[in-house]
C-alpha cells in the first residue's frame, strides 16, 4: 500500500514539474489517501499480532 502511495507521489511530482496541475493534485490526493490507509492497516496488524490457534 505504501509503495503505491510513493508511486502516486512521484507521478504527482512529475506532473507538477510539467505543469499539469490537475493531474498533480489528483495524484497527490490519491497518494495521501493510500498512505493513510496503509499506515492505519499497519497499526491494526501490529496491534492484533499473530494469534495461535488452540
Amino acid at each position: 500500500m505504501l509503495s503505491w502511495a510513493v508511486t502516486f507521489f512521484v507521478i504527482a511530482l512529475i506532473a507538477a514539474v510539467l505543469g499539469f496541475s490537475g493531474v498533480a493534485g489528483t495524484a497527490a490526493n490519491i497518494a495521501w489517501i493510500l498512505a493513510v490507509v496503509g499506515l492505519v492497516l499497519a497499526v491494526v496488524f501490529l496491534i492484533s499480532g499473530r494469534r495461535t490457534l488452540p
